[in-house]
């Protein structure tokens, strides 16, 4: 009788032991990463956010799992990256303006005027040797974070309670600008005065008249409600409104090859499908604004501003260094 219940008994616990150490194993295996932007919902932040997130579920089989902090829930871009090098926060997309707050050279990407359109921003974006060119100008100027990808946000404009028709409009004005050596240098030789802020504090200074402009994606200005206090957007495609987006190296040295392969392909994703909707969503902003009666200035005199930028696109560049010259030489040879 003991004999024949033994192997009954065994195969129950054996059974019951399998069990236990699959959901275990499985527990375990699904971790949650955390990724931080500034921008709310709705923007091509959340875009990069949705595709990448999406991606790295399919390929990691539901073992990786990506959670969004929208809004600046975790701290305004310089911020987000002092987390990221630290490995407090996993995943963040960050404009390369603020990226120039611990790497100067990302202010290459913005030079004024050095895309030509928005085609030009969408090519240079998905560009694999822009990319290599930008992963490796990080690596070898700062620590604790990697580039995984590049985004968009569209081109900024200048919007104000004021119409902006040429470069002599803003003379003497003070514009609200992200800190970089690029814009402190641009803005001052279009005879404006440049005004350094964290994004979030835009919308009370442009109230209350700390700033007389400010500048940033038609999509932005919409979805934060910049229009309320600054009623005209001028069209001035000044800059392209880029963006990278950082995996903590805590992180990636953590990773297995194969995880390492999903989070750079899903990262592929955001640079090769999000710069285009990021566009998408600019038009459908312009086309909401003017139906809510927002002044749209779409004749700029840019040649105004580009008489003014150009010759600098190549000084600056040759001034932030080696890798700033080169991205800018792989951006103006692409077609």
């Amino acid at each position: 009788m003991i004999a024949r219940s033994m192997p009954r008994f065994l195969h129950g616990l054996v059974a019951a032991a399998a069990m236990l150490f699959v959901t275990g194993a499985g527990a375990q295996e699904v971790k949650h990463y955390r990724f931080a932007y500034d921008q709310p919902r709705n923007t091509g932040y959340s875009i990069a956010g949705d595709l990448f997130a999406d991606k790295l579920k399919e390929l990691s089989k539901g073992t990786m799992i990506i959670d969004q902090y929208p809004g600046a829930q975790l701290g305004q871009e310089p911020q987000v990256l002092q987390l990221v090098k630290a490995g407090d926060v996993e995943f963040a997309i960050i404009s390369s303006a603020n990226t120039a707050t611990i790497s100067p050279q990302a202010g290459v990407m913005s030079l004024h005027f050095l895309f030509r359109d928005e085609n030009h921003v969408i090519k240079g974006l998905a560009d694999p040797r822009v990319f290599e060119a930008l992963k490796t100008m990080i690596d070898g100027t700062t620590q604790g974070l990697h580039v995984i990808a590049t985004g968009s946000q569209g081109v900024r404009h200048m919007y104000s309670k004021r119409e902006i028709h040429n470069v002599a409009d803003i003379k003497g004005l003070k514009v609200r600008v992200q800190a970089t050596a690029t814009e402190d240098t641009m803005f001052p030789a279009y005879g404006a005065q440049t005004v350094h802020m964290p994004f979030g504090s835009v919308y009370t200074s442009l109230q209350t008249g700390v700033v007389d402009v400010a500048e940033n994606s038609i999509n932005v200005y919409l979805v934060n409600k910049h229009y309320e206090v600054a009623p005209v957007l001028n069209i001035t495609e000044h800059e392209a409104n880029n963006a990278l987006v950082f995996i903590s190296d805590k992180l990636w040295q953590s990773l297995t090859p194969e995880q390492k392969g999903w989070v750079q392909t899903a990262a592929n994703e955001i640079s090769s499908k999000e710069p285009a909707k990021a566009f998408e969503l600019e038009r459908t902003a312009a086309e909401k604004l003017k139906k809510m009666g927002v002044k749209v200035v779409d004749n700029v005199d840019k040649k105004s501003f580009t008489a003014i930028a150009d010759p600098y696109l190549d000084k600056l560049a040759k001034e932030l260094g080696p890798h700033a010259e080169k991205i800018k030489n792989l951006i103006r040879s692409i077609n």
